[in-house]
């Protein structure tokens, strides 16, 4: 019997931060890493990725909620909303409405859904003032969850994530050591064992002084461009495209498959969201 799981999302499902140019667009991620754990449980199983980075709901909802329904998915996975958060104009009980819907859609063709909340990671005080929203929206998460027989994944709770290394140094992205622990955790939500590579020594403590210019850099990096870019009204995903917009096998193997998929013509550029 075919089983075919579809990743839904933005930069969290497309991979950012588990960087690997021999990928489509340039990254791995959690997503790929199950599919392929999968796949040596039952070669059946089918994949398809259809997130791209810095999506906002709308955008997510319109351009890859029918395509997953097409692709008639037996296990879904959604993270969607976390770049909204960020967007001082988002009306965050018309976006959890609007998730909701997309969920009941999702849930409506008797697949397995598997939903996140978002990580309360304490990036800078800068942006303490959307942390009530953040609460708000994992609050919702969790009640659309439940309404809807979803799985959840409660990414808030999980502690291995205070360890700065599983962050990117945008701190808005896991690393590829992140993308590994979160594969291990959706592979336990399906009863697949999968034990990952991490750190396995406490991360180095930074003096005031180090950490002060820590913060600069990541102001002058990655918060200042971001700005820039929404000032603009441009976002990373501009010229993206789906990694694997259609079904392959990841038992075939992936390296082959990304060959393949990369031969074909496509654009793309690397980096955070926003």
């Amino acid at each position: 019997m075919a089983k075919r799981f579809v990743a839904l999302g933005d930069s969290f499902t497309e991979g950012v931060g588990d960087w690997n140019p021999a990928r489509p667009n340039g990254v791995k991620g959690w997503a790929d890493r199950v599919a392929r754990q999968l796949a040596r449980q039952d070669p059946a199983w089918e994949y398809a990725n259809l997130a791209i980075r810095s999506k906002r709901l709308r955008q997510i909802a319109a351009e890859q909620l029918e395509p997953a329904l097409d692709l008639r998915p037996t296990l879904v996975t959604l993270y969607a909303g976390g770049n909204d958060i960020l967007d001082l104009r988002t009306d965050v009980t018309a976006l959890m409405q609007q998730y909701e819907r997309f969920v009941a859609a999702l849930a409506a063709t008797g697949a397995r859904v598997v939903l996140f909340t978002g990580y309360d990671l304490k990036i800078s005080p800068l942006l303490e003032p959307f942390r009530h929203r953040h609460r708000v929206y994992n609050d919702e998460v969790r009640r659309i969850s439940a309404a809807h027989g979803a799985d959840l994944l409660d990414f808030w709770s999980f502690t291995a994530y205070r360890d700065p290394r599983l962050w990117e140094p945008d701190r808005m992205h896991m690393s590829t050591a992140g993308h590994r622990y979160m594969t291990a955790r959706v592979l336990e939500l399906l009863d697949v064992t999968y034990v990952p590579d991490l750190p396995d020594d406490d991360p180095a403590r930074r003096g005031l002084r180090e950490a002060v210019r820590a913060e600069r850099q990541w102001l002058a990096d990655w918060v200042l461009p971001m700005a820039g870019r929404k000032l603009r009204g441009v976002t990373l995903g501009d010229h993206l495209e789906p990694r694997w917009p259609e079904p392959v096998r990841p038992a075939d193997g992936m390296k082959r498959l990304a060959r393949a998929r990369m031969a074909r013509p496509a654009g793309g550029l690397s980096g955070a969201d926003g």
